[in-house]
């Protein structure tokens, strides 16, 4: 498989955490069902539970706090 140097690939290289690396390997090269047979479903649940917790931080925690700052 020839390697994607583009700069987004780069950059989804370069945010992407260590410890998820190597499923995001599997699931690209050899897909989603892979996957769950490879590394099972705790790996997806811990994913799934990552980006539900980054995202309620980027998403709620940080404009509640922006919005609390600049409105007192």
């Amino acid at each position: 498989m020839q390697q994607n140097t583009s700069g987004f690939a780069k950059f989804r290289s370069a945010i992407t955490p260590k410890f998820m690396k190597p499923y995001a390997k599997i699931w690209r090269e050899e897909g989603f069902k892979v996957l769950i047979k490879k590394a099972g479903w705790k790996v997806v649940a811990l994913i799934i539970v990552f980006y539900l917790v980054r995202d309620s931080i980027i998403y709620l925690l940080l404009p509640y706090l922006i919005a609390k700052g600049i409105f007192q």
